[in-house]
């Protein structure tokens, strides 16, 4: 087994600086030396749930870039040096209709998670990228562009690529009119993703006062969900609404600004709903949802942002100050998304 250093859950909410073990490289594994990695609210849910005393080992963290510094011997896409990325995915079956079609995202027989997962050959819990050291198979590692900034790109892996997923299934481009609702870690990127596109990209908030940092972001106009009138008068006028509202909230409102044939992508929330039949068949309306992405559309996700200079807005803290930032990330005060240095494990 390989040693190296990271954040483990102590209890709820509680991180420990700890010894943690890798796995010995397989044939077709790199070993990625991690240099950053995003805070997610996935990582935040998984602490508040956290109990030591009968849950599995949780190293969270499952957005980050870093160096690879081994190989495997049958590996062929990498060597020592070389920039990589890493998302919320490091495995899956790879035979399954979902898989040969390029969407591991949707594994039949559920894809591993980069944390909290389960190996699929020696049945160990996935550990994360709050560490210095990550051990992923070859396929499930991404070339990091050599114009994109790595603590910036950490969290496209994450959050990037669940905006992407469903900019790109809804076929966004020149003449699409997209609006995002809420501007946070994944709206923001919904916006800068969109509006590279060539979309008229709206931001829909619960007030104005995100309407200098929606401009910006390069959207092209502002709506107040709690003004009745701009929401009467936005009526029937995307083709998609983002969605990434992450508390439980009336879809209604945000269905009546969808055009005829237009579509609601549900990213933010994804527990129990309740929707009138009726908000979706007056103008044929569509509600969908997406989550991650597979290895095709993650690595033209990566290349897009480089082509485009798109990346996320972050602050980027050192590993030791993970407990400020999950406290910050719980008060929504971040803008709009922390990043781990993680040479501090050194």
């Amino acid at each position: 087994m390989r040693t190296t250093t990271g954040w483990r859950a102590a209890g709820p909410t509680v991180l420990r600086r700890a010894s943690l073990e890798r796995r010995d490289l397989r044939p077709d594994d790199i070993a990625v030396q991690v240099d950053y990695c995003g805070v997610c609210h996935t990582d935040l849910h998984a602490l508040c749930t956290y109990d030591q005393h009968t849950d599995a080992p949780l190293v969270p963290g499952h957005e980050f870039t870093g160096v690879v510094t081994g190989t495997g011997p049958g590996v062929t896409a990498f060597s020592a040096g070389d920039r990589v990325a890493v998302g919320n995915i490091v495995d899956s079956c790879g035979v399954c209709a979902m898989c040969e079609a390029g969407q591991e995202n949707f594994c039949h027989s559920f894809p591993t998670l980069t944390y909290g997962g389960t190996d699929r050959q020696d049945g160990s819990t996935t550990l994360g990228g709050y560490s210095r050291e990550y051990v992923v198979r070859e396929a499930f590692a991404y070339p990091l562009p050599p114009n994109l900034d790595p603590a910036a790109a950490a969290p496209l892996m994450c959050a990037g690529i669940t905006v992407w997923e469903p900019l790109r299934s809804l076929r966004v481009g020149p003449g699409s009119r997209v609006a995002v609702a809420g501007l946070g870690g994944l709206g923001h990127l919904a916006v800068k993703m969109a509006v590279a596109l060539g979309a008229t990209t709206t931001v829909i908030s619960r007030s104005q006062d995100k309407r200098d940092d929606a401009r910006k972001l390069g959207a092209h106009d502002l709506i107040a969900s709690t003004d009745t009138q701009q929401m009467a008068a936005a009526r029937d006028t995307f083709d998609v609404v983002i969605d990434t509202i992450s508390a439980p909230h009336d879809l209604a409102p945000y269905l009546k600004l969808v055009a005829m044939d237009g579509t609601l992508s549900l990213l933010g929330y994804l527990g129990p709903l309740t929707v009138e039949a009726m908000d979706l068949l007056v103008g044929r309306k569509k509600l969908s949802s997406a989550g991650s992405g597979g290895r095709p559309a993650t690595a033209e996700m990566l290349q897009f942002c480089a082509d485009n200079g798109v990346a996320a807005d972050i602050e980027v803290l050192p590993s030791s100050q993970v407990d400020v930032a999950l406290d910050r990330l719980r008060r929504n005060d971040v803008r709009y998304r922390f990043v781990l240095d993680m040479s501090d494990l050194d």
